[in-house]
C-alpha cells in the first residue's frame, strides 16, 4: 500500500507578491526550493494562515536568494502581500518507508530566510 505523506514544509512563509496576470502557480525562491527538495512544476498545497484558504497548485522557481513567494494567476485571489502561508509538499511512500519518514520542516522568518 502507498501512503500519501508530508515530505517537506515551508512554515510561515510571507507572501511577497500577488500577480493575477499569470497563468497560475506559486513562485518560490529557488534557494528555498532546493533546501526543501521541491522541483519545478511539483504539486504543493498552500494554507493561508491569515484567511484560512487552502489550495493546490504547482511550483515555479523564483530568483535564487530573493525570498520571493508569489501567488500567481487564480491563486492570487487566495492571499495578499504580507499574508503568512504554509507550503506543504507530499509524496507517496510504501508502508515501511512511510512509518520511518521524518519530514523536513523549514521555518522561515518574515523575510523568508531560513531560521537556523
Amino acid at each position: 500500500m502507498l501512503r500519501c505523506m508530508l515530505r517537506t514544509k515551508l512554515h510561515m512563509a510571507t507572501v511577497t507578491e500577488s500577480n493575477i496576470a499569470y497563468e497560475g502557480s506559486i513562485t518560490i525562491d529557488a534557494s528555498l526550493m532546493k533546501e526543501a527538495g521541491i522541483i519545478p512544476y511539483e504539486q504543493v498545497m498552500i494554507s493561508n494562515v491569515n484567511n484560512g484558504e487552502r489550495f493546490e497548485t504547482y511550483v515555479i522557481a523564483g530568483r535564487k536568494g530573493s525570498g520571493e513567494i508569489c501567488l500567481n494567476g487564480p491563486t492570487a485571489r487566495k492571499g495578499v502581500v504580507g499574508d503568512k502561508v504554509i507550503i506543504f509538499c507530499y509524496g507517496y511512500l510504501e508502508d515501511g518507508k512511510a512509518k520511518v519518514l521524518k519530514p523536513k520542516i523549514i521555518k522561515l522568518d518574515d523575510s523568508n530566510r531560513i531560521k537556523r
